[in-house]
């Protein structure tokens, strides 16, 4: 079904701190038609910016009508974002893109996020019914560390070391001695290799969600593509448009 920019209303904005932002917003329709590792694309209310900021999807409440996003500020769009309060109109489109699958009831799954990675796997924690082991890694600053603690055992690691275990998050499952038996993640591109690396050692399924790439969101600037061992349909080539076709994929399926 063909998306369609709506006009929406801020519910509610804070500063999660370090330049990181929560978002509510009155979605209607479109909240119920989200699944956890999909994303919305943003509009600026400035013209020159002709682009829409891809944000993934944190939270979602269907019954309320609305959606959650948490974003870093890191140019002037998302500048702009933060800025809005309750009440103002924000220009959105989606949900977009395919997001991750449910796993089985008897499996145990590794849910790792890492930066601002982490925010697209709080609402991936509230919908898996099997037993999870939630991974989060941070430069320094944690965020939504809390909110994932209702949905499963959460483990931390931190570059600084000033929280959890030093180091990354797969220092935090050797140290704590982990087990699982899928991964599903998403992060800077040297952890999702990492990961994949990790998985492929193991003989465990591995979904990455590659949104850090993105650009447009939409499939049309073509900026965010990857390559993959089997051919596109679309463009005939190696490549995959993140945006478009993931961008949650099978490990297996993307060359990191």
């Amino acid at each position: 079904m063909a998306k369609e920019k709506k006009t929406c209303r801020v519910k509610s904005q804070e500063c999660l701190g370090a330049g990181i932002y929560s978002m509510w917003i009155q979605a209607g329709d479109m909240a119920g038609e989200a699944g956890p590792g999909q994303f919305i694309s943003v509009y600026s209310k400035d013209g020159s910016r002709l682009l829409p900021r891809p944000i993934s999807i944190c939270e979602i409440n269907a019954g309320a009508g609305e959606l959650r996003i948490v974003y870093r500020t890191a140019g002037e769009g998302t500048k702009e974002f933060s800025a809005y309060g309750p009440g103002d109109s924000i220009e959105i489109l989606g949900p977009l893109g395919n997001g991750f699958p449910q796993a089985s009831q008897d499996k145990t799954v590794f849910i790792v996020g890492g930066g601002i990675g982490i925010p697209p796997m709080l609402e991936l924690a509230k919908s898996l019914a099997c037993k999870k082991k939630i991974i989060l890694g941070y430069r320094d600053h944690l965020f939504l560390k809390e909110e994932f603690e209702p949905y499963g055992d959460v483990y931390i690691a931190t570059e600084d070391g000033s929280a959890g275990v030093k180091g990354n998050v797969l220092d935090a499952v050797r140290e704590h001695g982990l087990k699982a038996d899928l991964i599903m993640a998403c992060g800077p591109t040297p952890m999702l290799r990492a990961l994949k690396a990790y998985s492929k050692e193991r003989g465990m399924e591995c979904y990455l969600s590659l949104e850090e790439r993105m650009a447009c969101g939409i499939g049309a600037c073509l900026a965010c593509v990857c390559q993959t061992k089997d051919i596109d349909h679309h463009s005939n080539v190696h490549n995959r448009r993140i945006c478009k076709d993931g961008p949650v994929f099978l490990a297996e399926e993307v060359e990191l």
